[in-house]
């Protein structure tokens, strides 16, 4: 059995969209509007992203990127502090890793 696909509702479906794509390669491969994009990764996962207005989640819910090396880790983390998120630096944890607020009202971790 493989998890195939999974829905995030988020505040702003286009920021959200452009955050995934710039940092994480994410494909987006259909819309409507500013409502909902699906989005697909190289292995075929889909994540979709859906509009909602008062979008809350749980404090430790988080999706998760993994990288193969802790250098990819870090080009992110640099990447992600020079473009102007608050980000800690990665440190050595259950992998070395990192989390980030994402826009649209979401958390992602980042490890290896």
């Amino acid at each position: 059995m493989k998890l195939n696909h999974l829905n995030l509702t988020v505040t702003d479906v286009a920021a959200s969209r452009d955050f995934l794509e710039t940092y994480f390669n994410l494909k987006c491969v259909g819309s409507r509007g500013n409502g909902f994009a699906a989005m697909f990764d190289d292995d075929g996962f889909v994540l979709t992203l859906m509009k909602g207005k008062n979008v809350q989640y749980p404090k430790t819910f988080h999706i998760g990127f993994h990288q193969e090396s802790k250098e990819e880790v870090d080009e992110i983390n640099e990447r992600l502090k020079n473009d102007g998120y608050d980000v800690e630096p990665p440190r050595q944890e259950h992998g070395y890793t990192f989390y980030v607020q994402a826009p649209g009202g979401f958390t992602v971790e980042v490890l290896s």
